[in-house]
Order: C-alpha cells, then structure tokens, then sequence
C-alpha cells in the first residue's frame, strides 16, 4: 500500500471510528440538548484535543506498556466504568431542560480532554490505529500528523452529533420527553461503553 492509500485508509477509519455511536457522540448528543451547539463546542473541541494526545501518546510507547502491565489495564477498566456509571447517573437525573440555568456543568474543554483517558472506545480506536497504521520505526512528526488527522475528524465528527442534539431539542421541552430522553441517553451511553470496556481494551 503505498502513501496515499494508507493515508486515505487512516482518515477513513477515523471518520468511522468518530462517527458511530459511543461514550464521545451520546455526551455530545446530550450536551446539545441542554445546552445548544454553540455551548458545547468547547467539549467537541476537547475531544478533538485529547483523541490527538491519547493517540500520540499511544504511537509514541504508552500502548505497548498497557500490553506489558496487564495489572495497569485492569485499573483503567476500572476506572472507566466508575466514571461512566457516574455520567451516565447525571445524564439520567438531569431533569427538564432549563438551558438558562442549568445545573450539569460537568460537559466543557476539561471533561472532553480527560474523559479520553477512561473511554474504552477512544483506547481501542488510538491503539487499532497505531498499530494498523503506524510503522515501528514512526518519528515524532508521523504520530503527530496522525494525531492531528484524528483530532481533526473527531472535531467534525462530534460537532455533527451536538448540531443533531440541538435539533432535537426542540422536541424535548416537555418535562416527559426531556426525562425520557435523558434515561435513553444513560442507557446508550451504557451500552456503547460496556461491550468494549470488558472486551479486549486493545483490538
């Protein structure tokens, strides 16, 4: 395969890797709820932001020492499922949307960053997309740009969920709808998360 193959290849991986559903899109599609696309922006940007250094990170070594301390994947897992359990409860407790005064201020820059480190899908995309992707010999300047393809996939993958979520919005003032979308969210959030989490973190 020669250079613009394997480039064409990475970028089309990324883009299904950052547009199906998972942990990133239902915490992009909620905050677009509550809070609009112009709100949430700073998350999508996040995202963007730590997908880039936790694949660079990846390429760089971090991946292959994951593989060597079984002990230290064990925690990640760990990890990951008590912060999803707890966003998945906020999600759900949310109540109606009050997009003025809204008491989940958990979703901006920070959170999309960190939440990369305890999102098993993030892991399984950074780690199948170094080792398909990134020779052995890779340089700095390789996983760098293969960072900044992801990250810039990631940010128009994400952006595309919260633009939906704002749409949808307009269908969930009512304070039943509202509640049952904010139980539905919880439980896909869940969903998407699970079977990867206790699967193989790295694929």
């Amino acid at each position: 395969m020669n250079g613009h193959d394997l480039l064409l290849s990475y970028t089309v991986f990324c883009l299904i890797m950052a547009t199906t559903p998972g942990p990133n899109n239902m915490m992009m599609l909620a905050s677009g709820v509550r809070f609009g696309t112009r709100r949430s922006l700073p998350l999508a940007a996040g995202v963007a932001v730590g997908m880039a250094v936790l694949f660079a990170a990846t390429g760089l070594g971090l991946g292959a020492a994951f593989a060597a301390l079984p002990a230290l994947a064990l925690a990640l897992r760990v990890l990951s499922a008590a912060f999803l359990l707890w966003l998945a409860w906020k999600i759900a407790t949310a109540g109606p949307l009050k997009r003025d005064h809204d008491d989940l201020t958990i979703l901006g820059f920070g959170t999309g960053v960190t939440f990369q480190w305890v999102n098993p899908k993030s892991w399984a995309a950074a780690m199948s997309a170094a080792a398909t992707y990134m020779p052995e010999s890779a340089g700095f300047p390789t996983v760098a740009a293969g960072a900044a393809i992801m990250a810039g996939v990631a940010l128009f993958a994400t952006t595309l969920w919260i633009i939906f979520g704002t749409w949808l919005s307009r269908f969930l003032h009512a304070p039943r709808r509202a509640h049952a979308f904010n139980i539905a969210m919880a439980v896909l959030l869940l969903a998407s998360t699970l079977p990867i989490l206790f699967g193989k973190l790295a694929v």
